[in-house]
């Protein structure tokens, strides 16, 4: 008899394939929920409805530093975005370099979001300004009354801030009552013209990050309710290996130039520099070849606060699925 799942992800190229059956979960019976991912994060953080979720990096970094994730993650690393194009100011703003923020006012969704984490991590290593050179304040971007999903208590120093539940940041943002916003998604003023990216050319400044630093950031990761890989040790690997299998096709998909399955007039020639500059497993999963981009989301999270105690690569994943067999 086949084992249940409810899996909650978002409809990437590279889930697509679990999503219309291609590939399966061996020894499941799935039922697939194609849902956004700010649904999937607050209802597996609040209630692990999921039997396999989509999680956020930041948020089951932190619970796991605090010994209580109902989830255990798998290396899947789903979403995976440079941040330079994260922050976001006013069409008319002076600000013109991500170091003139020391000593600005700075709104974001929520601190502990897997974005903020990175772009703070990179505005203290590239720009100088650290977390507490910053006057932080959260709210919703588009809609009022968004607030921290998980308890916070931050390092001395640092100040933040809920605003009015009843305001948002975009509108902060427009008013000047913020001097810039972090946000993973472009807020509704950028779509109208009426804010921009503080990092104008945020693909030259995001290819030499990754060629100083070889990281190419993970955002998202895939878990399992603790308590099935407990009553049933085979199923990491069986939903670690359809979610790799998955991706490995979209790739393929990628690859194929004889008639664009993807409307990109120019993916050939995306596909192409991507294979230059990453390799060619560019979107990879598993801990080998990602530890540097892990070890540095871990330094960074303890050290803004998040984690109780600096985590190791090994307390993320089970055993199971950080060594693969090879034939």
């Amino acid at each position: 008899m086949k084992l249940p799942l409810t899996v909650a992800c978002w409809d990437y190229d590279r889930t697509r394939a679990l999503f219309d059956g291609t590939v399966t979960i061996e020894g499941c019976e799935t039922n697939l929920l194609n849902l956004p991912v700010e649904e999937t994060f607050f209802r597996a953080l609040r209630s692990a409805e999921f039997d396999v979720a989509e999680l956020s990096l930041s948020s089951y970094t932190m619970l796991c530093s605090r010994g209580s994730s109902p989830y255990v993650a798998l290396p899947v690393f789903l979403s995976r975005m440079f941040r330079h194009s994260a922050i976001y100011v006013r069409a008319d703003s002076p600000l013109t370099s991500p170091a003139e923020l020391k000593g600005r006012v700075v709104g974001l969704p929520e601190y502990q979001l897997t974005a903020p984490v990175w772009v703070r991590g990179l505005l203290e290593d590239e720009y100088g300004v650290a977390p507490a050179d910053v006057d932080w304040r959260t709210g919703g971007v588009e809609t009022p009354g968004r607030h921290e999903k998980v308890g916070l208590t931050l390092p001395p120093g640092v100040r933040l801030e809920p605003i009015p539940g009843t305001e948002t940041l975009d509108q902060w943002l427009l008013d000047g009552r913020i001097d810039a916003l972090i946000a993973p998604r472009a807020p509704s003023s950028h779509t109208r013209g009426a804010s921009i990216r503080l990092i104008r050319d945020c693909r030259r400044e995001e290819e030499r990050y990754f060629a100083k630093s070889g990281i190419f950031p993970i955002m998202h990761v895939v878990g399992i309710r603790r308590e099935l890989v407990e009553q049933q040790p085979w199923l990491a690997s069986s939903v670690y290996k359809a979610f790799l299998q998955a991706k490995n096709h979209a790739l393929r998909e990628l690859e194929e130039v004889g008639a664009l399955k993807t409307s990109l007039p120019w993916l050939h020639a995306e596909y192409e520099n991507s294979v230059a500059t990453f390799g060619k497993d560019f979107w990879s999963y598993g801990v080998a070849g990602n530890e540097k981009t892990l070890d540095a989301f871990l330094n960074y999270h303890h050290r803004q606060g998040l984690s109780e105690h600096r985590l190791q690569i090994e307390d993320l994943f089970p055993p199971s699925v950080r060594e693969r067999f090879v034939i």
